[in-house]
């Protein structure tokens, strides 16, 4: 079930930094990590698991699998990024029961059309604003426990513009969402008056590598008045890097590529092996 940490902590008003992971090492990177929480990226998740865009392509049962096998791998709050709610109202209802379940501590629900576009990207649609209203209610009422946030999103600034989706955050605030997601400012102003619009959380999408949105620091994002900021692209943009070096290296015929490496033996440890040498050791009698 959800963990208590990540509503304390924006009731603290502790700002909270969370590096997107997309698979098992990255989340148990992170976990590593001094971030306060986690954010199971849908687009890194998507690429990772499908080698596809984040274009609507996965499915509940996709995200389900994956946002379960993270939350119960590591011991920091996972705010987990659900597209639409995988359809109508009564999917929103299902969808949210199982993110709960799962032990995620935060969903997030946009208000694009489906199928959904990554944040991003040009091209997107929004649905009428009472129907993402709607959503974010049932939303509400389908968690068990308030501990499991609801981060309501809002795609309307890039084809509608910020006063458009300024009055959506309103609306979604109204309708009972924890946090409000106003995607892709595209200036350090625009987050300004995002920041001075609203009393409730509010996150920030730190996209680097190429985004709509300036990638500003934490401490300026908090001055600026949000309290979470995601970073959904650094995890896997960075391994993406890596092995693209990595590999060509090696098939060009370097047996030692200028890359720099994680240490093999605190690999074994980050992924479970002295627990397994240490059961071999007491059942297997083992020298």
């Amino acid at each position: 079930m959800a963990k208590p940490e990540l509503r304390m902590l924006l009731h603290s008003k502790s700002f909270v930094g969370a590096p997107g992971v997309f698979d098992m090492i990255s989340a148990k990177l992170a976990d590593r990590s001094k971030a306060k929480a986690i954010y199971v990226t849908g687009f890194g998740t998507v690429a990772s698991h499908l080698g596809l865009p984040d274009a609507g392509l996965a499915t509940y049962t996709d995200m389900l699998e994956r946002v379960a096998r993270i939350a119960g791998a590591v011991s920091k709050p996972v705010i987990a990024d659900a597209d639409t709610g995988y359809g109508g109202l009564i999917n929103v209802h299902h969808t949210v029961r199982g993110y709960e379940h799962a032990g995620a501590s935060a969903i997030q629900i946009e208000d694009q059309e489906f199928p959904k576009k990554c944040g991003h990207t040009l091209g997107r649609r929004v649905v009428p604003m009472e129907d993402m209203v709607r959503k974010i209610k049932v939303a509400c009422d389908a968690r068990s426990s308030p501990d499991f946030l609801i981060v309501a999103r809002t795609d309307a600034r890039t084809a509608l513009g910020l006063d458009e989706a300024l009055r959506r955050g309103e609306a979604y605030s109204a309708a009972g969402a924890d946090v409000l997601f106003i995607e892709s400012p595209e200036t350090e102003e625009e987050f300004e008056l995002i920041g001075k619009h609203f009393e409730k959380p509010l996150l920030a999408n730190v996209v680097h590598g190429g985004g709509r949105s300036p990638t500003l620091p934490a401490q300026r994002l908090q001055e600026l008045g949000f309290a979470i900021a995601i970073y959904p692209s650094i995890g896997f943009l960075a391994m993406a890097e890596a092995l693209r070096r990595g590999y060509d290296a090696v098939v060009e015929g370097h047996p030692a590529p200028d890359v720099p490496l994680f240490d093999f033996s605190e690999f074994t440890d980050l992924i479970g092996f002295p627990e397994v040498w240490a059961l071999e050791k007491r059942y297997a009698d083992l020298p």
